[in-house]
């Protein structure tokens, strides 16, 4: 296990006044809260459009090449023509199902273990008869073998969590992608729980399409997010609506016969949430600075001691596979029988720890500025919750 030298974490901890009064937030898998560094950036740029500069918007634009570089950088993609800038994880994914060519007969394979934004896209295209399969899975692992026994021949595209949200099990996204690639399969992937806490390299792990909302592990201001799709996956989409940024030249204003940008831009439509994408480019900015491997390693960390603390109290049963290499930054316990968890959740709440309850089961999900001390001590409090209803 290694964890952020002292110092280093301190730093980290300095960004996020949340803590003052020994507060505890692990409950990054739903939203983060913003940084001072983020909040300065926004706070700099809403008082310039307040008072200032007002009409920033062709800096703004010109700034938006910055961003793409850095989505790039996170997540390895070819260049930052690769990336669209998106509100949040459906509005990417429903970019992929709705502007694919299907033909009645078509498959889609999809689990039981997604949350909905992974499905309700793809569900959508029934209405044109194409067959979405579900495969049923337990505690919300899914296995490359499971995925190669459910693949057909007539399997189009098969759309996945990199991290399931509930279970938080991390799936082997290399071996499933060279699966795909060898069948011609489109492998999707909905990064929302990895992007931020683990490293991802879509070249790498064969990954056609990536989204991911940013206000979860990325500490990015909600309404904001991405989508990474490969140039060949680009030539296969049509897009289903088109805006002034969709075009090759949008500042040519008379030119109504263009096509559309060879960049995924043409997936972006009209002027973006700029104030959001302020912040999520500061808030991706901070996490490079500590270093994508060190943010991992602590995330990875910190769930190892939470995952053996909360698993030696009695009546406990760890949902989140102990398997470190199935792990990332989520761990999510079934109370002892009898307990109800949203009890549990609101006197932790009382005491200053904030979790959350998915289907009746506790989840945790720490970030890279939490402290090991901040594991011993959550799970220290559970103990004595569980204890006393004992």
């Amino acid at each position: 296990m290694t964890l952020l030298p002292r110092p280093v974490l301190e730093r980290a901890r300095s960004l996020f006044p949340y803590l003052t009064g020994g507060r505890i937030y692990l409950n990054h898998a739903a939203t983060s809260p913003l940084s001072t560094r983020v909040m300065d950036v926004l706070s700099t740029h809403l008082h310039d459009r307040m008072t200032g500069g007002i009409d920033t918007y062709e800096v703004d634009i010109a700034m938006v090449k910055s961003w793409r570089q850095a989505v790039q950088r996170m997540i390895n993609a070819e260049g930052p023509e690769r990336v669209a800038f998106q509100m949040n994880t459906s509005d990417a994914l429903n970019i992929v199902a709705a502007g694919l060519p299907w033909h009645a007969g078509d498959h889609i394979l999809l689990n039981d273990a997604e949350f909905p934004a992974n499905l309700h896209p793809f569900l959508h295209l029934r209405r044109h008869g194409v067959v979405v399969d579900i495969l049923r899975v337990h505690n919300g692992i899914v296995t490359p073998e499971q995925i190669a026994d459910a693949l057909t021949p007539t399997t189009r595209l098969l759309s996945l969590s990199a991290v399931q949200f509930l279970s938080g099990y991390r799936a082997d996204l290399q071996e499933i992608g060279e699966l795909c690639r060898s069948r011609g399969v489109i492998f999707v992937v909905d990064g929302i729980q990895a992007v931020g806490a683990v490293p991802l390299d879509v070249q790498a792990l064969h990954i056609d399409a990536l989204a991911a909302g940013a206000q979860k592990w990325q500490m990015a201001p909600q309404g904001t997010g991405f989508l990474y799709v490969t140039e060949a996956l680009q030539e296969r989409i049509q897009p289903q609506y088109a805006g002034w940024l969709s075009v090759a030249s949008p500042w040519d204003f008379r030119l109504l016969d263009q096509p559309l940008a060879r960049s995924a831009r043409r997936y972006e439509g009209g002027t973006l949430n700029i104030p959001g994408m302020y912040g999520m480019r500061e808030s991706i900015t901070i996490l490079e600075e500590f270093g994508a491997d060190a943010v991992a390693a602590q995330i990875h960390g910190l769930t190892g001691i939470l995952m053996q603390d909360l698993s030696a109290i009695p009546g406990v049963h760890a949902i989140t596979p102990s398997d470190a290499a199935h792990r990332a930054g989520i761990v999510t316990i079934q109370p002892p029988a009898g307990l109800k968890s949203e009890d549990i959740v609101g006197q932790l709440k009382a005491r200053g720890i904030t979790i959350a309850v998915r289907e009746g089961l506790l989840r945790f999900s720490p970030h890279f500025y939490n402290s090991e001390e901040e594991m011993h001590r959550t799970a220290e409090e559970v103990r004595k919750l569980v204890g006393a209803s004992a």
